[in-house]
């Protein structure tokens, strides 16, 4: 082999980030997984259907409406309708409806598929013959906590942080900055927070209303409203809770998900107050390509961008 040919693969991986590709065969994995057992047992349609009910409900959809009015009535920072901010986050929505609810669809049957098949050992049997109104809260709960240690992963480990920052680099947040996300940063997530259910529940399912109020509320969170949630913000994460996190300089606080109480025995919980200042969110420097620093750029350009950024190796 030529000495040249040497250099030009060479060349290419220096260009490359190693760690987002083997991220990216993670995925992958989880995902073949999840389609072969599905394919197996004719179920690939339904399931894929029953996610979209869970992840797309008339519930999620009216909660991001009447939301969005009340950004309008009472906001935390004042914005025009059509916002670069507000337009690129509307890019992901529908990158998120017609890409992502199918991927963190499958990448939960995936994830349990695998656990089931090779770590039985996991499954707490004696949590069969609990009741279920003790074993889906508890189970619920120890969900909340592994994504909690998911987001916590994402903002300590740099191959993992390249995929969140996208979702960090929101200068100007509303409800719809939930849906922007690279949809790969969704995949420690899933594989954490299937373990208490192949634990717990390995027989049961979880009511999909359960989980759509979930989503909901970690919905709710980045909407661009002051609101602190009184008393119950103490317990659930409020928009105002979780808009500290996405301030520039501490986004090792508050991590929560849906509660707090991880944050709080972590040492990472600030509590907000309604005469807290609004302060800027976003990431210093800019090192992922924002719509407010391509005001010119075309939203579909920009997102694709975005998207390729973690697989480039950083300068």
């Amino acid at each position: 082999m030529a000495v040249g040919e040497i250099e030009v693969p060479a060349r290419l991986a220096r260009r490359l980030s190693l760690a987002s590709f083997v991220l990216a065969g993670v995925t992958f994995l989880l995902l073949w997984v999840a389609v072969t057992a599905l394919l197996s047992q004719d179920s690939l349609g339904s399931v894929l259907s029953a996610g979209w009910a869970e992840l797309a409900a008339p519930l999620l959809v009216g909660l991001v409406v009447v939301t969005g009015i009340c950004e309008r009535i009472w906001p935390a920072e004042p914005r025009p309708v059509l916002a670069r901010g507000h337009v690129q986050d509307a890019c992901f929505l529908v990158l998120h409806a017609v890409v992502v609810i199918p991927l963190m669809t499958l990448l939960s049957v995936g994830a349990a598929t695998l656990l089931s098949e090779h770590a039985q050992w996991i499954e707490l049997r004696s949590a069969q013959d609990w009741p279920a109104l003790v074993v889906i809260p508890v189970t619920i709960v120890a969900m909340d906590a592994a994504n909690w240690l998911a987001h916590y992963a994402d903002h300590r480990f740099t191959a993992l942080w390249r995929f969140h920052a996208l979702h960090h680099s929101q200068e100007e947040l509303s409800v719809l900055t939930s849906f922007r996300a690279h949809p790969l940063m969704h995949t420690t997530g899933f594989l954490l927070a299937s373990i208490p259910v192949v634990v717990l529940m390995p027989a049961r399912a979880i009511d999909p209303v359960l989980i759509t109020v979930y989503v909901c509320v970690g919905t709710l969170q980045h909407a661009n409203l002051r609101w602190t949630f009184g008393p119950l913000g103490r317990v659930l994460v409020s928009p105002a809770y979780h808009r500290l996190h996405h301030a520039t300089d501490i986004q090792d606080m508050n991590l929560g998900v849906v509660l707090t109480v991880w944050d709080v025995l972590a040492g990472r919980a600030r509590f907000p107050s309604r005469a807290h200042r609004v302060g800027r969110t976003g990431l210093d420097g800019r090192p992922v390509p924002v719509e407010q620093d391509h005001v010119t750029a075309p939203p579909l350009r920009l997102m694709a961008g975005q998207l390729i950024e973690p697989f480039q190796a950083q300068r």
